[in-house]
């Protein structure tokens, strides 16, 4: 993995997360909004400005990829770059879960 892309993200973005974890499937924007929101229970709301400005960089680095147009609408899945970026982050949150269980034991 490019350093550079390590640097940009790891540690990520609320954002960043929540797309390469819903784009694991076939989704477009607004699908990634409303899986976020009901993972969240409504207490992460991706604006349309976030959510398209993160989609343009993150294929722009790789990490998605545009599949296909369904009804006017980009259709995004992650790619393996994606992947191990995710996984590098999931591995750092759960990490983070462990510290605190221990502390607060």
């Amino acid at each position: 993995m490019d350093a550079h892309i390590k640097k940009v993200y790891v540690p990520m973005t609320e954002t960043s997360f929540y797309i390469l974890l819903c784009l694991r499937e076939d989704m477009h924007g607004y699908g990634i909004v409303q899986k976020v929101e009901k993972l969240t229970d409504k207490e992460v709301i991706l604006s349309p400005g976030t959510m398209y400005g993160s989609l343009g960089k993150m294929e722009k680095d790789g990490l998605i990829r545009f599949v296909r147009e369904d009804e006017k609408r980009k259709i995004y899945h992650i790619t393996e770059l994606g992947q191990e970026v995710l996984a590098l982050e999931i591995r750092r949150i759960k990490r983070l879960y462990r510290n605190v269980e221990e502390v607060l034991e």
